[in-house]
């Protein structure tokens, strides 16, 4: 592959990253709007979003009601079944360990988000749940539209706190 053929190829890649990551914002939008940590996910199977889903935490009255695990069980009911090993997940924030085990345990190919959870994420923040010695690994990228996604959850405190 030439140089200009490896460029055009990245740019089409981040260019379909960009494209997944605007739609779980607008889920985190959702969330917000639902008066809920504005967490918003995707999970794309062979380049189709076939799941969408925000955080219901509240709504539910559910731990798990995570953006990312409402989105996978979502995904795993489309395609019918658990095994979600052609999937992507796109999430606005770095998963927790509940999110990034069932991640592990359905096999997700690929994960990407947003911002870092220095609370809770488990991808590279307190810990790296994904290089552990799992049966199963999963490719993880961060950063992509960070500063959007940092945006919306900056808001979302700062109005509470105004409460």
């Amino acid at each position: 592959m030439s140089l200009d053929q490896d460029i055009i190829m990245k740019s089409q890649e981040n260019q379909k990253k960009y494209k997944y990551m605007k739609a779980a914002l607008n889920e985190a939008k959702k969330a917000e709007l639902a008066h809920e940590v504005p967490v918003g996910a995707v999970v794309v199977y062979h380049d189709q979003i076939i799941a969408r889903a925000h955080n219901k935490r509240e709504k539910d009255q559910t731990f798990y009601a995570h953006a990312e695990f409402l989105a996978m069980m979502k995904a795993a009911k489309k395609i019918g079944s658990w095994r979600l090993e052609d999937c992507e997940v796109y999430v606005t924030m770095e998963p927790c360990p509940m999110c990034a085990g069932a991640m592990i345990q359905s096999r997700i190919k690929s994960i990407y988000y947003g911002v870092s959870d220095t609370k809770a994420g488990v991808a590279k923040s307190i810990t790296n749940l994904f290089e552990l010695p799992f049966n199963h690994k999963v490719h993880v990228e961060s950063g992509i539209l960070a500063e959007e996604s940092q945006t919306l959850l900056k808001e979302f405190f700062k109005k509470l706190r105004e409460k």
